[in-house]
């Protein structure tokens, strides 16, 4: 069972995650008044009193942020600045959810094997094991194939894959934030 604590994280950080437990699957909504407080994010005072000692991965959890938001071409703009596996998982998921879906396919295959797939294969089997029978092996491009068809036809699936998205989101912001601290 995957369980969330955001209490984990510094109250500048913390206080800009939802408790929602879906992510949409497609653009959304954005959130105004959250987007206007993540224009101007001071990265180093939201990690605070956390010291900041990989600033690509402090970026990756703010394009994260973003994407929470539903802030989709800011998000957008932090993540394509990230040259890492990380910032391309970050980009892919952008994409995924604007709807581009082969773009997204290219950012995944740019992430390679990342270290949260094994994490998320095994989160996303206990929330829909037909959907995802491999609890061990992350496949995003079925993942991708599986957000656009429920996207386009608005199929029954849509919540089971709004919550492994929200599993992902949390999953690779965690990743980012330690990756961002650790020394």
């Amino acid at each position: 069972m995957h369980i969330f604590d955001k209490s984990l994280y510094p109250r500048g950080l913390a206080g800009l995650i939802n408790d929602q437990t879906e992510c949409a699957l497609d653009a959304g909504t954005q959130n105004h008044d959250v987007a206007a407080t993540l224009e101007s994010l001071e990265l180093r005072d939201a990690f605070a009193p956390q010291v900041i000692r990989d600033l690509l991965m402090a970026q990756a959890c703010q394009s994260g942020l973003l994407l929470l938001h539903n802030c989709l071409d800011r998000s957008h703009m932090v993540s394509q600045q990230i040259d890492t596996p990380t910032g391309s998982f970050w980009h892919g998921i952008m994409h995924r959810r604007e709807g581009d879906y082969s773009n997204a396919k290219y950012w995944f295959r740019r992430v390679g094997e990342h270290p949260v797939f094994e994490s998320l294969a095994l989160a996303a089997h206990g929330v829909c094991n037909s959907l995802f029978p491999d609890e061990k092996n992350w496949d995003p491009y079925t993942y991708i194939d599986c957000c656009e068809a429920a996207v386009r036809d608005a199929t029954p699936d849509v919540p089971v894959l709004g919550r492994v998205a929200r599993i992902e989101w949390e999953l690779l912001f965690n990743f980012s934030y330690r990756r961002a601290v650790e020394s």
